[in-house]
């Protein structure tokens, strides 16, 4: 029995360690079409474009105005494509510190 839980409690934090990598990299995948947006200076009253922005807004604000640059499209391209990577190690970072702190699963007997 104690191998079962042992077992079921992996099988969480597996679950666990993609869903954080999944939802880091659906994020991040955001924030740099932002990027794109704003590099080809897309139609910012567009609902995609104000989705992507909200969502770097809500998520990135960590990077903005982190670099400034003579021309302001081109620094807000730095700084969304910073917040992206960022999201991207970190997720998987800790997407493999949460499966390397998993209780090893047990073979059945």
């Amino acid at each position: 029995m104690a191998a079962m839980a042992s077992n079921g409690a992996a099988r969480v934090f597996e679950l666990l360690a993609t869903l954080i990598r999944v939802v880091c990299a659906v994020i991040a995948a955001l924030i740099l079409v932002h990027a794109a947006f704003v590099l080809f200076e897309a139609n910012r009253s567009n609902t995609l474009v104000e989705l992507t922005e909200s969502v770097r807004n809500t998520f990135g604000w960590f990077t903005r105005d982190l670099f400034t640059k003579p021309n302001p499209k081109m620094a807000e391209v730095i700084n969304d494509a910073l917040a992206g990577v960022l999201y991207v190690v970190v997720g998987s970072f800790a997407s493999k510190l949460i499966v390397r702190l998993a209780p090893a699963a047990k073979a059945k007997a």
